[in-house]
């Protein structure tokens, strides 16, 4: 496993996802995350998921997915001794991450320029939907409703199906990926200079972020930004394309890829056809190329075809299912899926995934079991000079 955080301590405050996610990225590269969850219910994901049982035992399928290699210490922030408890951890941290919405942590006496008091040099990650100032920074934000404001719906579908979500928590998942690459750039100045950080993510301005091309269509060239479905408006043919069996992805982008093409299925006239000569003719044609290219493909399966374009130099792949992918050869000889065992119940092993990066040092990749909701509360502590009967008092009060 690779250790490039190795020594590095993250609190983490956050829940469901964005964060949770963030916090999962810092684990496989050997941060030491420490969970810290409300007593009794913890993390909201711990109840999510399609198995109820796990639910039930507050460690469920979405909870699992993104909190190996963590560990979990419960804490009530709202009452006294719990804060003057958190503070003591920051005074030992190098991270504190959190996804309240703007301002709660202030109101808890628990923001960063109170944390910097307390340890001047740490690291503070806020993850909210909209950033911590601005007229919308007091909304609550979920990612259907970030994937709605962005824009992203908008061009996602085609004109019939549009305006659609993106199939999974896209904006959540960028959300965490920007705070991880924000915290690990302000790991990297504060050895160099000593200064701690206050890292302000908006999921909306992330997600915004990694839609350039969009964007820049707009702010740059004025061209409003519209639903093209499984076409690329950039080119002809670049799209998904029916088969005799499945769909496939076909993104032949330059001239001679399309004369490859156009060999490859056997119609070597398109190279000559005056509606396809450049790509500028062919997006003018685009139906009508694509309506050619679609009765050429029914001769071959989506996967005969994909190999054979590849064979060929045209980029293409077929159209797969997530179990699908998840069982290819490619992905298991790159080692991309990690089984994780719980010590307490060896028989319970789960398959999630590592980073998709891998390292000449040690794959990135989570060191434990997700923790059971306070599994070391007692662990944490002690470290911090509670002894055991004031651990069973605060348990008393529920404070942990």
């Amino acid at each position: 496993m690779a250790q490039l955080l190795n020594g590095v301590r993250v609190l983490d405050l956050t829940n469901v996802l964005a964060g949770p996610y963030a916090c999962y990225q810092l684990a496989q590269l050997g941060a030491e995350v420490i969970k810290i969850e409300r007593p009794g219910q913890g993390d909201l994901a711990r109840t999510l998921g399609p198995d109820r049982e796990r639910n039930r035992q507050l460690m469920g399928v979405s909870f699992l997915a993104q909190n190996a290699g963590k560990k979990s210490v419960t804490l009530d922030l709202k009452q006294p001794e719990g804060k003057e408890l958190f503070k003591k951890l920051v005074q030992k941290a190098d991270v504190v991450v959190e996804n309240f919405r703007a301002g709660v942590m202030d109101r808890l006496g628990l923001g960063y320029e109170s944390l910097k008091e307390v340890k001047p040099d740490i690291i503070y990650c806020a993850i909210s939907g909209f950033g911590q100032d601005g007229p919308l920074a007091s909304r609550p934000a979920y990612d259907q409703i970030i994937q709605g404001m962005s824009g992203l719906m908008s061009v996602t579908g085609n004109e019939q199906s549009g305006p659609l979500r993106v199939g999974y928590p896209v904006c959540d998942t960028i959300g965490g990926m920007a705070a991880s690459f924000a915290i690990a750039a302000a790991l990297f100045r504060r050895e160099r200079t000593g200064e701690g950080e206050n890292i302000d993510v908006s999921m909306l301005e992330a997600t915004l972020g990694t839609m350039g091309w969009v964007v820049s269509n707009w702010l740059i060239a004025g061209v409003r930004p519209t639903r093209f479905g499984n076409q690329n408006m950039t080119a002809v043919p670049s799209g998904a394309f029916q088969t005799r069996d499945g769909l496939v992805n076909i993104a032949a982008n330059q001239q001679a890829q399309f004369e490859r093409l156009a060999k490859v299925v056997g119609r070597e006239e398109w190279i000559t056809d005056p509606r396809f000569l450049n790509p500028e003719l062919r997006k003018q044609h685009r139906q009508e190329f694509n309506a050619l290219l679609e009765e050429a493909l029914q001769a071959r399966s989506a996967k005969e075809w994909s190999d054979l374009f590849n064979e060929n130099d045209i980029p293409a792949g077929e159209v797969s299912t997530v179990e699908d992918t998840l069982d290819t050869q490619q992905l298991a000889q790159r080692d991309f899926i990690k089984t994780v065992r719980d010590e307490a119940r060896p028989e319970d092993a789960i398959r999630v995934v590592r980073s998709g990066f891998r390292l000449n040092s040690g794959d990135p990749a989570p060191s434990s079991y997700p923790p059971r909701l306070g599994e070391h509360t007692q662990e944490i502590l002690s470290t911090l000079g509670v002894s055991d009967e004031e651990i069973q008092a605060l348990q008393a009060k529920k404070i942990i």
